[in-house]
């Protein structure tokens, strides 16, 4: 801790001593990190400390953050030669000296009272070492989507109908927060062992995560040869060390539709990288999952499915073949993958013509593989 921190806090700045180290990665979003940085300045719990990790931006974004928030010692730029969003949360985690960590997308906003009720019930629940939220969703011009985001978000939720089905213990927010009882009325905040329900596919968002950090140093960094699919690795491997929770309420706002966000290639990495996290782990610790082995069995079976889908339409039929087949070896009866198989089996000129007229209508006949 620094003098600056030292003599803020002898002087009640702050409301607590529990320092968060916020890693925010960006990449020319000089747009609109300016507001992703004023969330933060927001906030009502103050003892913070910001490091922004420039992945090579070729835009503004240094000279904007050093002429407007260079005055501010709590916050720390960083620039770097690109490596991709998982490198630059990695150097940022490698600073951090909080004992609390927090993941802030470039493109995000925080409420307020964002930090102030994650703290609280990582400071209730000593057991957790994770908390997360929902989120609200609003389209690139700003027009309001959703408040209620993140069972739409991952379609692993379709397993888990309720948050009383998907944790196993539960306590109401104002309990923990009394304060912010106004933000979350009748709300509650779940936690618990779900390890073995990760497996389903991711159900965390980054930008809404507060970690702790003993938390943080059992599961080290992120994958950095994952170009897609790093944030769900990371979060497996978090709910794997133990408890975590989840508070039933929207603490951010999420841009949706950027055109840098998901596409059609990170689709492709997002179904190969996942199953690249779940076999070794369902190999090594099987032990430890509580799934029924027919959902085990789909869901494997469907992603293998979305993964040869989107191998076909690159045209990487081989890769999309092995796929499929995997996919029908942990289910056989599934019409729509098999229609994709065989349209794969069939000669180059008549499948080429084929595959493109089920790429104009597979939203149509319902073809594509659900995850």
């Amino acid at each position: 801790m620094n003098g600056i921190d030292t003599a803020i806090k002898s002087s009640g700045a702050y409301p607590n001593d529990s320092l968060v180290s916020i890693v925010v990665p960006t990449y020319n979003r000089a747009d609109c990190i300016g507001a992703t940085i004023d969330s933060v300045l927001a906030q009502t719990h103050t003892y913070w400390e910001m490091i922004i990790i420039d992945d090579g931006s070729t835009d503004n974004t240094k000279d904007l953050v050093l002429s407007k928030y260079g005055h501010d010692k709590r916050i720390r730029y960083f620039r770097q030669r690109n490596t991709g969003v998982s490198g630059a949360r990695n150097t940022g985690l490698q600073t951090t000296r909080g004992e609390f960590v927090a993941f802030l997308d470039s493109d995000d906003l925080w409420e307020p009272w964002k930090l102030e009720l994650q703290v609280a019930v990582l400071k209730r629940l000593p057991e957790a070492g994770m908390v997360w939220t929902d989120l609200k969703a609003v389209e690139n011009d700003g027009q309001m989507m959703t408040t209620k985001y993140l069972r739409r978000m991952y379609d692993a939720y379709r397993s888990f109908p309720t948050s009383e089905y998907l944790f196993g213990n539960s306590m109401p927010l104002g309990e923990i927060a009394p304060r912010l009882d106004k933000f979350g009325t009748g709300k509650l905040v779940y936690f618990g062992d779900i390890f073995s329900q990760m497996l389903t596919g991711n159900l965390i968002h980054t930008s809404t995560v507060l970690l702790r950090h003993t938390r943080r140093k059992q599961v080290g960094l992120f994958r950095e040869d994952f170009s897609a699919g790093g944030d769900y690795d990371y979060h497996l491997r978090t709910c794997r060390e133990g408890v975590v929770a989840f508070a039933d309420v929207s603490s951010i706002t999420r841009r949706v539709g950027r055109p840098d966000q998901l596409t059609a290639w990170r689709k492709k990495q997002l179904a190969v990288n996942y199953l690249k996290t779940v076999e070794p782990i369902l190999s090594r610790d099987r032990g430890r999952i509580h799934l029924p082995p027919d959902m085990i069995s789909e869901t494997l079976s469907e992603a293998y499915a979305w993964a040869g889908d989107l191998l076909m339409e690159e045209g990487d039929i081989r890769k999309a073949l092995r796929a499929l087949r995997t996919s029908l070896h942990y289910r056989t009866i599934q019409p729509r993958t098999l229609a994709l198989f065989l349209l794969c089996l069939l000669p180059f000129g008549v499948g080429k013509w084929l595959r493109r007229r089920y790429r104009s209508t597979k939203s149509i006949v319902g073809l594509v593989p659900a995850r």
